[in-house]
């Protein structure tokens, strides 16, 4: 085998050591770079989509050549730890011990300095390449791509500032050995020539394809394996690392799987045929795609219940057969509405012979959700780290297992699934400095991308989201937004990020609008811009299969007992009729928990004393309840009344803002309290939901609405109707301006009908949409004045912050470091994905007479605590986090912090190391309630968490 560098790889020096057979030498690195490349290749073969492929192949000015490209990829892969030629070989005694003495000569002088080997393979790749001849022809930007490549490969870019005479890459033998294993890596490739360009995008994804093939030939199993039985030669090594390259992603489930399309009905297990707006998407559609040639965005604009989420999986089948992705990311605002479209997304993969394929529940508790995570959490086979300079001190926490065949419940590894369902939070990390963004990146870009309630996302979020169009434009990626509220000056700024990140220049985007037809759809093409929508005919058609009058009627209301509109009294007369005579479902949505729970006590003793366990008419579900126990009430309350049923003879439903999305609810009547307009017709959306549905197939069980429910109705409980003041209770929920504005609004409807869909959005506008922003001053009113000015200025902190903390679009980038730019280290970078207190996760615990503490009440289930030396079983963990409830961190005072302390044995446990763990102490059978940050804690069976 010829060598362009000349020399031989010396295979003492080593690659992986912890982990494998202490008695054999450990794995050497040329064989660990010939099975990343092997796997890189594969990766290309199987796992990347057509449009990835086309976007790295274009970045690197081979579009006409997608195997130069290929082969460009697996040399990155194959140099990925190319700076373990240096002062790492040192930081492993087993691994140094059989080091040729040629290369141990220099060890004092390599000690003297102390890198990462990352960053050291980042400083020698231009000595490296250039004996590859990648400065043949005087062209340096792919040689510092693929230094920054290299220099990134465990998830963090650096600013390539050279220092290749680095005390920690030795002398002239080292170098040597750097250029006979890039060189043999090299030959094995067929010699790859230098690409004549390499863009900064087309890197990020070729960065995300070396972190998936470094991850997936680390397996410790897989390494043990190669370690006992090296082949002769590295031709044989990597003739076999390519055969093992295909079980190896098969057992990691990440090989696309093709479904079998079935017809809509069959799909969606729907009875019954698409509806307008469905049929427009799968016939009218496809010509509008077709036209196109490096992907476009999807607007979806219909009325709550109107069947958007199978209109997005309508529209990913077109878009998919278009621009050759394999599969859909699905995102939502919240880890509730993400469980439930798990479910149902599982359901329709499996009706299309989708078994085989990987689908992942993406957020940071989906391991809890029943209907995705096993029962043992066993862990599986390891990773094998980089001995010595991986993990730095008190960060062993962060290290997770990974197990091959559960690879994708692993963390960051959920979005290499072919289909992903998770909160859109997991989606925005890809463009926020943090680890391993350039992964996620990677990750999606091979996916239609869907995000569902679109308007559900403040200004921070919504820039954030923008950001990452921006990113998935330039790769060329489907977008599908879908929306029942979304105004028009935000949807328009979306699908104009998304253009700027395809190519077009904003100085003429500015000039342009993409008004979205209401109901309907709205397509942008990534190449040409040009817009093509829903045709009026099929519009028609759908605002008439959903027509309804919505009757809204306003409550002025005040709080405290004897007021002649007290709000507890007003909501009792109104769910009076449920309870009596024929019954029905009243749906009864509050603005906080403490409220949620009030109005729950109260209507339970007028109406009906039984609690939820012992199945009352009054059901209570918020956010504020252990995990295992609000999954259990969701599906409860969802079961009765969604569309199937049976729908129970009286149910009166009290919850807070945890309904407004993606729950399938239809109740005879909604009772709310004021809230910005958009979030009432959210809200509303659960009134009648499935009316037409019944009308044309039959209610439930033969049950039709009871007589008194004559028509939709949303009754909205104003507490600034005749001049009051937003209650103290909400805080900061909603903004004061908005709320005003709403109940401006709401008086001009009086005594009006809502018809739906045809007022939705100009109802939007009018309070959301920016001519509702302007502010008039000659009518000055000091309350109204202040509000205006809280409300903008919020709104402008919010887009600063996140323009501040995102990374730049993708076309502004000139070198990869500027996707972690932040200064500082990577701990103390403040880069949440949603603006407002931190949340932590509190686990109510119980302190017996006798000392005991319990995971329950009775005293029958311990705390897990485990001696030292000793593990916590997997189910262990499963039974404390599914009993956690997510809470404000501003709830805790740092006086608290030893009183809410963990089992010491917690410590370092990367789930329950940061839990609190609130102490109730039981006496005669009760839990009592803890002092904590100047209020009473305590967990009711029934009422959930409670804080006075």
């Amino acid at each position: 085998m010829s060598s362009v560098g000349g020399g031989k790889p010396d295979e003492s020096v080593w690659g992986k050591s912890r982990g494998l057979d202490p008695e054999l030498a450990p794995y050497p690195l040329v064989r660990h770079l010939l099975d990343a490349a092997a796997m890189a290749l594969h990766l290309w073969d199987v796992y990347l989509s057509g449009s990835q492929r086309l976007s790295i192949a274009e970045g690197l000015g081979f579009a006409a050549e997608p195997g130069r490209a290929r082969a460009v990829v697996g040399l990155c892969a194959g140099l990925h730890d190319i700076g373990k030629l240096s002062g790492f070989q040192f930081c492993s005694r087993h691994g140094s011990e059989g080091l040729a003495a040629s290369l141990g000569r220099d060890r004092a002088r390599m000690g003297s300095e102390r890198l990462g080997h990352d960053v050291a393979g980042m400083r020698a790749a231009a000595d490296v390449l250039a004996v590859l001849g990648f400065e043949a022809d005087g062209e340096t930007v792919a040689a510092e791509r693929v230094a920054e490549i290299i220099g990134g490969h465990h998830g963090r870019f650096y600013r390539n500032e050279g220092g290749g005479g680095s005390p920690f890459l030795g002398g002239p033998a080292w170098a040597r050995q750097r250029a006979a294993h890039a060189s043999a890596v090299h030959s094995l490739l067929d010699s790859p020539a230098a690409p004549e360009s390499f863009k900064p995008a087309a890197a990020v994804l070729v960065t995300g394809v070396v972190i998936l093939a470094d991850w997936l030939v680390s397996q410790s199993d897989y390494l043990r394996g190669r370690q006992r039985s090296l082949q002769a030669s590295l031709a044989e090594h990597f003739a076999r690392s390519c055969a093992d390259a295909v079980g190896l992603l098969a057992d990691a489930g990440l090989v696309p799987v093709r479904l079998r399309r079935a017809d809509f009905a069959e799909a969606y297990g729907i009875d019954g045929q698409p509806n307008a707006l469905q049929r427009s998407v799968m016939q009218e559609l496809p010509a509008a795609a077709g036209a196109g040639g490096r992907g476009g965005i999807l607007l979806v604009t219909a009325a709550p219940g109107d069947g958007k989420s199978e209109t997005a999986l309508e529209a990913e089948r077109v878009l998919s057969e278009v621009f050759g992705t394999h599969g859909f990311a699905f995102l939502l605002p919240t880890m509730a509405t993400s469980d439930q479209m798990y479910g149902r997304i599982a359901q329709a993969l499996t009706r299309q012979s989708g078994r085989g394929a990987g689908l992942t529940l993406v957020h940071s508790m989906a391991w809890l959700n029943s209907a995705y995570s096993d029962e043992t959490l066993e862990a599986g086979q390891q990773v094998v780290t980089c001995d010595g300079d991986e993990v730095a001190a008190g960060r062993q926490r962060a290290q997770a297992d990974m197990r091959p065949r559960q690879w994708l419940r692993g963390s960051k590894r959920p979005l290499l699934a072919q289909f992903a369902v998770g909160t859109v939070d997991q989606a925005l990390m890809s463009v926020l400095p943090v680890r391993h963004n350039a992964l996620r990146l990677m990750a999606l870009s091979g996916k239609t991308f869907i995000v569902d309630e679109a308007h559900a996302y403040d200004a921070y979020m919504q820039v954030l989201l923008g950001r990452l169009l921006n990113w998935l434009g330039a790769f060329g990626v489907p977008v599908v937004l879908l929306s029942a509220t979304l105004p028009a000056s935000v949807s328009d700024g979306l699908i104009k990020e998304y253009l700027q990140g395809a190519g077009h220049r904003q100085a003429i985007l500015s000039k342009r609008t993409f008004p979205a037809p209401y109901p309907g759809w709205l397509y942008v093409d990534g190449s040409s811009a040009r817009a093509t929508q829903i045709s009026e005919l099929r519009r028609r058609e759908q605002a008439g299969e959903r027509s309804m009058e919505l009757h809204v009627a306003v409550e002025p209301v005040v709080r405290g007992p004897g007021a002649v509109r007290d709000r507890l009294a007003v909501i009792e007369y109104l769910v009076e009729l449920v309870a009596a005579g024929e019954g029905g479902t009243a749906l009864v949505v509050c603005n906080t928990v403490g409220d949620a729970q009030e109005t729950y006590l109260r209507l339970r003793a007028r109406f009906d004393d039984r609690s939820h366990a012992d199945g009352g008419m009054v059901q209570l579900l918020h956010a504020r309840f252990p995990g295992d126990v609000r999954e259990a009430r969701t599906m409860r309350i969802a079961e009765g009344m969604g569309r199937t049923g049976p729908r129970p003879v009286r149910r009166i439903v009290v919850a807070t803002q945890v309904v407004e999305q993606s729950l399938d609810l239809d109740a005879d009547v909604v009772v709310s309290d004021l809230a910005p307009l958009a979030l009432l017709l959210q809200r509303a959306g659960r009134c009648w939901r499935h009316e037409n549905w019944w009308a044309r197939h039959g209610y439930p069980g033969g049950r039709g609405r009871p007589g008194w429910a004559r028509a939709p109705r949303l009754v909205v409980l104003d507490p600034l109707a005749g001049g009051g003041a937003v209650p103290r209770q909400w805080g900061e929920v909603y903004s004061e301006f908005l709320l005003d504005k709403t109940s401006a609004k709401l008086g001009e409807l009086a005594g009006k009908a809502v018809s739906i869909p045809e007022d939705v959005q100009e109802l939007v506008e009018s309070v959301h949409g920016t001519a509702a922003e302007h502010f008039d001053w000659d009518a000055f009113d000091s309350r109204r004045t202040a509000a205006w000015t809280a409300h903008q200025g919020k709104q402008l902190a919010q887009r600063g912050r996140a323009g501040l903390v995102a990374v730049c679009r993708a076309r502004s980038v000139r070198g990869l470091h500027a996707l972690h730019s932040l200064p500082g280290e990577e701990d103390e970078w403040d880069t949440a994905t949603r603006l407002g207190a931190k949340s932590v996760r509190l686990l109510c615990a119980y302190v017996h007479t006798d000392g005991r503490r319990t995971l329950d009440l009775a005293g029958d289930e311990p705390l897990p605590d485990p001696g030292a030396g000793q593990k916590l079983p997997a189910a262990a963990v499963r039974a404390v986090m599914r009993r956690t409830v997510p809470v404000s961190a501003d709830w805790f005072h740092a006086e608290d912090a030893q009183a809410l302390a963990p089992p010491a044995s917690w410590a370092e446990h990367p789930m329950l190391g940061d839990v609190r763990v609130l102490y109730q102490p039981v006496r005669e059978g009760a839990a009592h309630s803890v002092a904590v940050g100047g209020k009473m804690l305590r967990l009711d069976e029934d009422l959930g968490l409670v804080r006075r």
